[in-house]
């Protein structure tokens, strides 16, 4: 493999070279993946995120952008759990900068881990059907630790209506005032799933910042007296959905705080989400979901038309 040259990441000037390498890399693996320059300015913009130690660059000797690497440390007073997301230009794949990557990754997490005085495991992703990334993987010593649907539905088919049970009303995100009621309900709703890390008022301030957000589309249950009780975030992709000629809509989120549990408000809350993608123009809604659920959602989903359509593997490795 040509001599490479890695560096941190440098800011706005590396915007273009790191969608083209995203966009390439898209266009041979169709994954999904491509991303607008709003969004990624989000993603890398995002908080909590080193831009200097925890984003990586390789380029050849022609100063092309050939690799990317980002390092996503969730806050947790327990475990460092790092996911490492990387693209590699096909040009050059299983040349050694796959391992190269991910050598990488395991320092500066060990790093952190030692600075922090705690356990860390690093994760990263394969799809089902990519057996190099899969051969990869395992020779690098990671071990398969859950799998995760993308599930699809027809909104050409009939959508039942949603029941809410008595006394509960839908509603949307309406502001700041919002914020922080619906992390409350966020984080007590997601609290015994697999992996689950809180999410702060500040994180989702920031992705409200997304252009895709539509508060219309974050929809909300509230109960009798007022508290947040069930949740549907919905989203639709203009940018890649005119890329892949597509109409799809997403439940990016969905979910039902403890105390509300097993009167229906899930069904409801998905059902109304479902209803409101199709009106604002989608004709298939997709989400993703641990096939392994403790919860049941994936019965839940199946049960209103939703059928599995790609499995995602979730890989780890203590380091």
């Amino acid at each position: 493999m040509t001599t490479l040259k890695m560096r941190s990441y440098g800011g706005e000037t590396d915007w273009c070279a790191i969608a083209n390498l995203i966009d390439t890399c898209e266009a041979i693996d169709k994954l999904g993946e491509e991303v607008s320059a709003t969004e990624l300015k989000l993603i890398l913009d995002a908080p909590k995120l080193d831009k200097a130690r925890d984003v990586q660059l390789w380029e050849d000797g022609n100063y092309k952008l050939i690799g990317l690497a980002l390092l996503d440390m969730p806050d947790s007073p327990e475990e460092i759990d790092a996911c490492l997301w990387f693209y590699v230009h096909p040009n050059v794949r299983s040349q050694g900068l796959e391992k190269e990557i991910i050598k990488w990754g395991e320092i500066r997490l060990s790093e952190v881990g030692k600075a922090r005085n705690l356990p860390a495991k690093l994760r990263t992703y394969s799809r089902e059907d990519k057996a190099d990334e899969i051969m990869l993987f395992e020779k690098q010593g990671f071990a398969v630790d859950r799998y995760f649907w993308t599930m699809a539905r027809s909104l050409c088919e009939p959508i039942p209506t949603p029941e809410f049970p008595a006394d509960f009303a839908l509603t949307h995100v309406s502001g700041e005032k919002d914020i922080q009621p619906w992390v409350e309900m966020f984080n007590q709703s997601f609290i015994d799933h697999w992996n689950h890390h809180d999410l702060t008022a500040e994180t989702v301030r920031y992705w409200m910042q997304d252009p895709n957000y539509q508060p219309e589309l974050d929809l909300i249950a509230v109960s009798g007296d007022r508290e947040f009780a069930a949740f549907c975030d919905c989203q639709i992709k203009p940018q890649k959905n005119t890329n892949s000629s597509t109409k799809d809509g997403w439940i990016e989120l969905l979910g039902t705080r403890r105390d509300y549990r097993k009167m229906g408000l899930g069904k409801a809350m998905l059902l109304a989400g479902l209803h409101r993608l199709k009106a604002a123009g989608a004709n298939t809604a997709k989400l993703s979901v641990d096939a392994d659920s403790l919860t049941g959602a994936t019965k839940l989903y199946q049960s209103v038309g939703f059928r599995p359509m790609e499995t995602w593997i979730e890989w780890a490795k203590a380091v």
